[in-house]
């Protein structure tokens, strides 16, 4: 039987070439500072203090590598602590490291679920991880047990409506190949995989691409030997009973019913939610944050904060709103536009990751009336979308 340690040893996942650290950074969510800074410390974490990392389950180390690149880019400090099952996965991680020049990480190669002897830590990522663990409730409890007190875990696990198809195909070449070694395992599916119907689940499904993306993408979603996936209820009802707070989803638009239905009276936003991802259809995975005690993420309420722009420049955003301009957005799907009034242009101009909303109102000259009313309009377009979050990690 391949187990999952075979397959990583054999195709480290993702696909990564040390070689590619001098031309680019790869980013995305979770584990951006200024996304952990907004949802797991309210917007307002001491940067000069060390962040305490864990990056559990690294694989080939996206998460560790974008995490230890920014903050080594903006001069705070942190230690990190890598854990992974896999030598091959861990070697690659440690060479993007060392051809970036990053300090003060520890790699380990081991199980996430010894993460308690090695903490406590601050922030955990955890990232396409504990849907493959034989008992994933033990490994958010784990997680949990190596948290710090204040701390957060950014993490994403499968959804199971987006990512119809998968399954099917990953039993039926479980029942043919079990006892295959993974390189032969992997011919004799893509084999079978061109004898497909035209009509499949898989083959329609047009929110699927990681097996185009090489031998290791394919693997890790055709062939994994364990794999589950995640419904809003479920996940949620496994965070709290594992000890966690859910904080939030790095999309909030994705999970908004209000869109898409009227809300029945009593309904509770975890309800809602979930009746949304069933009624999308599109979401492959969840991504978002968990903390130790409910908090909720960082507002505008508080005119301290320091607001950012994420996925968008701010200038190029404020010259499309003060020339009437909508931008399109599609994410898992979803269109919409960011339709903002005019007015509010020198506010998002304004923005440059170290004002905080105090400055920016004083910097574009408007009363604390009218700069409330355009600053509300902003993030109420923004915050959905997952293109606006608060953190002083500039500053």
């Amino acid at each position: 039987m391949t187990t999952v340690r075979d397959q990583y040893e054999a195709f480290p996942y993702p696909e990564r070439d040390p070689r590619d650290e001098k031309k680019r950074l790869i980013l995305g969510s979770p584990s951006l500072p200024q996304e952990i800074d907004h949802y797991v410390f309210g917007g307002q974490r001491d940067w000069s203090q060390p962040l305490r990392i864990l990056v559990a389950g690294g694989g080939t180390g996206d998460g560790l590598i974008q995490l230890t690149a920014l903050l080594t880019q903006y001069g705070k400090p942190y230690t990190a602590t890598y854990i992974d099952l896999s030598t091959a996965s861990r070697k690659v991680a440690e060479a993007r490291a060392e051809t970036r020049g990053l300090k003060n990480i520890t790699f380990i190669t081991g199980s996430l679920l010894d993460a308690p002897n090695y903490g406590p830590f601050d922030y955990i990522d955890c990232c396409g991880v504990l849907h493959h663990l034989p008992d994933p409730d033990a490994g958010f409890r784990a997680l949990r047990t190596a948290l710090a007190p204040g701390g957060g875990m950014g993490f994403m696990v499968y959804a199971p409506y987006g990512r119809s198809g998968v399954y099917p195909l990953q039993e039926a070449f479980a029942a043919l190949y079990a006892d295959t070694p993974p390189k032969d395992r992997l011919k004799a599916a893509r084999q079978v995989m061109e004898n497909l119907p035209a009509g499949h689940p898989f083959k329609s499904n047009p929110n699927l691409n990681d097996h185009k993306s090489g031998d290791a993408g394919f693997y890790d979603l055709l062939l994994h030997s364990t794999d589950r996936a995640y419904d809003v209820q479920t996940l949620t009802d496994t965070l709290g009973r594992t000890g966690w707070s859910f904080a939030g989803f790095t999309v909030p638009i994705l999970y908004d019913l209000a869109r898409l239905a009227p809300v029945p009276d009593g309904m509770s936003p975890v309800q809602a939610m979930a009746v949304a991802e069933k009624l999308n259809g599109t979401i492959r995975t969840h991504t978002g944050y968990a903390t130790d005690t409910p908090r909720a993420p960082a507002t505008g309420k508080t005119r301290t904060l320091v607001p950012h722009i994420k996925g968008l420049q701010a200038a190029q955003l404020a010259r499309a709103v003060a020339q009437g301009q909508a931008p399109a957005l599609d994410t898992d799907g979803i269109k919409g536009k960011l339709a903002l009034p005019k007015q509010a242009a020198p506010v998002i101009a304004a923005i440059d990751g170290r004002r905080n909303l105090q400055q920016i109102a004083a910097q574009t000259g408007l009363d604390p009336i009218s700069f409330g009313g355009l600053w509300t309009k902003v993030e109420k377009t923004l915050l959905p979308w997952g293109l606006l979050v608060y953190s002083n990690v500039l500053r």
